[in-house]
């Protein structure tokens, strides 16, 4: 009924385990395995042998089939059923004439009905029904065998006919598609038990391998024409069952200890391989009445066994696999309920249901074997895999509805299957999208939001382009909702799916050349609600893109304002700096000369400044002092200093640059118009928060009245530019207080 993938590059578990090595490995449920010659390694040497060997071994066991089935006699007639069970054969007239007696070479005569266009006794519900249904295909078996068959009609009317080898071109297109497909599922089931030989991929291996033989016997029975070797239906309804009581326990099995061992699991196990087995027992002896009941009710006891402990794994801490295979086997369970109950409700007369009976099971058949031949793959599978999937289930759906309308309004075989088709086919168009919603667990991210956040971000990333290893996985976060997050030291070219889907691996983009390679890890999606697509690494991959784009048209900017402010210091320091020399040099009065000496110092910071990309905030608050005290000293104002940092941390240019001037201009005006004789310049630094008090004992009043002009509008301007604010106060003993707060940090490392 359902599968369990095998393991990937990576294997990653519950957020629990989140502290353990990227190294280590652990019990079997879950492994993170590194990359590069360990993981190629596995197929060099005796898997690769082995592998080779299978594929040839079930190439050559399907050409064995084909050779066999093509030589088989055959019974060379189209054969009706009706609704009343009677076996029709229409005449040169195109009236269809009742069939009644088979006859043999050797005058045996066997009564017939249409029964016999049933090609499968597995979906019999009725014993009486299955023995009749064996001894009819024995009858036709051994007639064809012998050469001559004849059909005795209505009125006593006979037909002979020639019986003839099916051939290889008669085994039809079905026989080739079934083969097909139980020869993909067959190589992919080896490839899962080589890359990992553990307990919950050889369960995986029964239930898969059992499917194949299901898929092999549907090959065999859907070739056009009747005639099979002898007892082949005798085996077909034994080996049928029991592939699907192997493929129950086995689940059973699997669920107990993937993705997580939950308690008990052992008895459990046991009590379905033990139930599984003593029916298999009983059906190879023949000695238990009523073995259809006993088959499906095992089946479906187990498949609820099974949701139930994949729900006691979602109770316990969430895990995607668990929820997308409890998503699976409630689909598989629902439908094989609803065709188990519509072939019961057809009771003893199942040759009624003819031809739906048999597309119901063969639909079923490749229902479960498309969902075993999907889950490896479930992180990578394709929108196609997941069409074909609710397709079959679709059909299944409907080849049900047609048994019931069957069953239980009498309708004919082409009444009950054209409203069957209809209301299936309405079914689909109309919940198409939310079946893969619910299947895949798959919500996406409306384009209005994703557009809001990315957005956001990358204005924060262009602003602050440090900020990238907060911002990325606060995107990732909002996007994907996952239970673990974390980064490691890793490089990556692109987003990948790792771990069976259960986490996704998104390269950090390099903020600068020399930046250790990051990548983040993110576990669990939709908080374990649902498994990591290769949908979701192109979606991160182009996020990621976007904000690399983002950061480098960020950089190139940078590089440019960088350029022209170091073209600008390197102008004015060559002209204007030579200027003010020569002038200083030819002053008249010693003042003058004084004036242009603190202007060269002032031009000589400010290009400095403009040089620099960075200023350490221990290199900065000296050369603030210097140059205010310096002011203040002109002025006959007299300064108290005081600068006190938690930590001496990197000024960016545009930090450094607003500070300075800032500073400068709460000087000048105290200069300008507050006639103060001392000012008292306190800074500190805590937490990431920068507090700058300027007060002095000036004659400023009241200035909640003053007219902010270029001046303090300018101050207001740069401290806003930082995300900060500004106030001015009364100082108690007369003059003005400054307060400007502005947050300061230090920028955060990618860990």
């Amino acid at each position: 009924m359902s599968a369990l993938p095998p393991t990937a590059d990576f294997q990653v578990t519950a957020p629990a385990d989140a502290q353990r090595s990227p190294a280590a490995s652990h019990d079997g449920q879950g492994e993170i395995i590194p990359e590069g010659p360990a993981h190629t390694a596995r197929w060099i040497g005796w898997r690769l042998r082995v592998l080779l060997l299978a594929a040839l071994t079930g190439c050559l066991l399907l050409a064995i089939l084909v050779r066999v089935l093509a030589g088989v006699p055959a019974l060379p007639l189209e054969l009706q059923g009706n609704d009343a069970g009677i076996l029709s054969l229409t005449d040169t007239s195109g009236s269809p004439r009742a069939v009644r007696t088979l006859i043999d070479a050797e005058g045996v005569q066997t009564p017939i009905d249409a029964l016999l266009l049933q090609r499968s006794a597995r979906w019999l519900s009725s014993d009486a029904e299955r023995v009749w249904h064996a001894a009819q295909h024995d009858a036709l078996a051994r007639a064809l065998a012998l050469g001559n068959v004849q059909l005795q009609l209505d009125e006593g009317q006979v037909v002979s006919v020639v019986a003839q080898p099916h051939g290889v071109a008669g085994l039809g297109p079905m026989f080739w598609l079934a083969s097909a497909l139980s020869l993909l599922l067959y190589g992919v089931t080896m490839v899962v038990v080589l890359v990992r030989p553990v307990l919950r991929n050889g369960l995986y291996a029964v239930m898969a391998l059992s499917q194949v033989g299901n898929l092999l016997f549907v090959a065999a029975e859907s070739m056009p024409l009747l005639g099979w070797p002898p007892g082949f239906m005798h085996w077909d309804s034994a080996l049928r069952c029991t592939f699907d009581l192997a493929t129950a326990a086995a689940l059973v099995h699997a669920t107990g200890i993937h993705p997580r061992r939950l308690p008990g699991s052992p008895a459990r196990a046991l009590l379905a391989w033990g139930a599984a087995s003593a029916l298999v027992a009983a059906l190879l002896l023949t000695a238990l009445p009523n073995v259809w009941w006993w088959t499906q009710g095992v089946t479906l006891a187990c498949g609820m066994l099974a949701l139930l402990q994949l729900g006691w794994v979602q109770q316990l801490q969430p895990h995607p696999l668990a929820a997308v295979l409890w998503r699976f086997c409630a689909l598989m369970g629902g439908t094989l309920l609803l065709l188990t109950l519509s072939i019961a409700a057809l009771g003893e007369v199942t040759a009624r249901g003819g031809q739906a009976v048999m597309v119901g099971a063969s639909v079923w058949v490749v229902f479960v074997a498309s969902m075993l031949l999907l889950l490896p793959f479930l992180a990578r599978t394709q929108q196609l895999m997941r069409e074909f999937a609710l397709l079959a289930g679709v059909s299944a759906l409907a080849t049900s509805l047609d048994l019931l309308f069957v069953a239980a309004f009498s309708l004919g075989n082409l009444a009950s299957l054209a409203l069957a088709l209809f209301i299936a086919l309405g079914v689909y168009a109309g919940l198409r999208q939310w079946l893969l919603n619910q299947v895949m667990a798959r919500e996406r991210v409306t384009t209005e939001r994703m557009f809001e956040h990315l957005y956001r971000i990358t204005r924060q990333v262009q602003s602050r382009p440090q900020s990238l290893g907060e911002q990325l996985p606060r995107l990732l976060r909002q996007m994907f909702e996952p239970l673990e997050l974390r980064q490691l030291a890793r490089r990556s070219s692109h987003a990948r799916v790792v771990g069976d889907g259960t986490s996704l691996l998104v390269p950090v983009p390099q903020v600068s050349a020399d930046a250790t390679p990051k990548v983040i890890l993110l576990g669990f999606a939709q908080r374990g609600a649902r498994m990591f697509t290769a949908d979701d690494a192109r979606l991160a991959d182009r996020v990621v893109d976007l904000l690399a784009r983002a950061l480098a048209f960020d950089q190139a900017v940078e590089r440019g304002r960088s350029e022209e402010r170091v073209r600008i210091a390197q102008d004015l320091h060559d002209d204007i700096g030579a200027r003010l020399l020569t002038l200083m040099y030819q002053a008249p009065t010693r003042e003058m000369e004084d004036y242009l000496r603190h202007t060269l110092k002032d031009l000589k910071t400010l290009t400095r400044g403009l040089a620099a990309a960075n200023h350490r905030l221990s290199h900065a608050v000296p050369e603030w002092k210097a140059d205010l005290t310096q002011r203040l000293a002109a002025a006959d104002c007299d300064v108290d200093w005081t600068f006190t940092w938690d930590n001496d941390l990197e000024l960016g240019i545009v930090q450094w640059s607003a500070i300075t001037r800032v500073l400068r201009e709460l000087v000048s005006n105290t200069i300008a118009h507050a006639q103060a004789r001392r000012m008292q310049i306190d800074g500190v630094l805590e937490n990431g928060i920068l507090t700058l008090t300027v007060s002095d004992d000036g004659c400023g009043r009241e200035p909640q009245l003053w007219a902010h002009g270029l001046g303090l509008g300018g101050v207001r301007k740069r401290v806003k530019q930082l995300g900060g604010h500004v106030q001015w106060s009364e100082a108690r003993r007369g003059g003005i207080v400054c307060r400007v707060v502005v947050p300061c940090k230090a920028e955060p490392p990618l860990d």
